[in-house]
């Protein structure tokens, strides 16, 4: 596989500087830098306790960082709460799927479409033609198509991480921050969930939190290390698999 060079994106997407969260005295995010450009896919790995959750929940609200900046394009997140974030079109998968396991998987993807939910818009609510074309795209796009009648509950793990993976899509974000998406797929299941989200990357940005490195190489994007809640190194995989320092604090482990 060819080295990946760093990226050249003609715009910055997402944007941390000198983010630091503390909790009862201990330092989750240390001084963190990232940036994320529009339309690239960036994978983060690193220990148990690096800081992966907690730069996520910075990013989407649910922490607040005791300081430095956190932009979306030229938006401050760090004055917004998580539902105000949510709709500016960021979106988050966690590790374990939510669902709703007793509708079936196309209702799951209307309950989740974008429109406006307001009680009134909500009585006058029509499923029309354009937003039937979007879901049955969305079903192909994450290979459920022939179970649009299912319950999702009757679903095996890895096609319920690809449904709640396309209940975030159907909401358009710029931004899908993922987490650990392939634990506990099947091998067929993680070869379909790096093309998934390779394709995913070609229409906005995406982040991926991850352990397994054979599907970080799948994805084939520049990666990001953190160690004790800073920026311990970055670049292609194979960079920072033969970085010494990464090898010291995680794969040597």
């Amino acid at each position: 596989m060819i080295a990946l060079e760093k990226p050249q994106f003609a715009e910055t997407l997402l944007f941390l500087e000198d983010v630091t969260v503390t909790f009862d005295g201990f330092r989750a995010l240390n001084k963190l830098g990232l940036d994320v450009g529009r339309g690239e896919m960036r994978a983060i790995i690193g220990p148990n306790g690096a800081g992966k959750t907690t730069m996520m929940d910075v990013i989407t609200g649910k922490t607040r960082p005791d300081e430095g900046r956190v932009l979306f394009g030229d938006i401050d997140l760090t004055r917004l709460d998580e539902a105000a974030i949510a709709n500016l079109g960021i979106g988050r998968k966690f590790q374990k799927p939510t669902v709703f396991e007793n509708h079936s998987v196309w209702t799951n993807l209307e309950l989740a479409l974008k429109a406006n939910r307001s009680p009134w818009a909500s009585l006058r609510w029509v499923l029309g033609g354009e937003a039937r074309d979007k879901i049955a795209a969305t079903l192909e796009r994450i290979n459920l198509l022939p179970a649009f009648a299912s319950l999702a509950g009757d679903l095996s793990h890895g096609q319920k991480q690809w449904l709640e993976i396309g209940m975030l899509l159907m909401q358009e974000p710029e931004l899908l921050l993922v987490d650990e998406p392939v634990a506990g797929m099947t091998d067929a299941e993680t070869e379909k969930t790096a093309h998934l989200l390779r394709n995913i990357a070609e229409t906005r940005s995406v982040v991926v939190v991850e352990h397994d490195m054979e599907f970080v190489r799948a994805l084939n994007v520049r990666v990001t290390v953190l160690h004790e809640g800073s920026v311990l190194a970055e670049g292609n995989l194979d960079a920072v698999q033969n970085n010494q320092k990464v090898i010291d604090v995680y794969l040597g482990r």
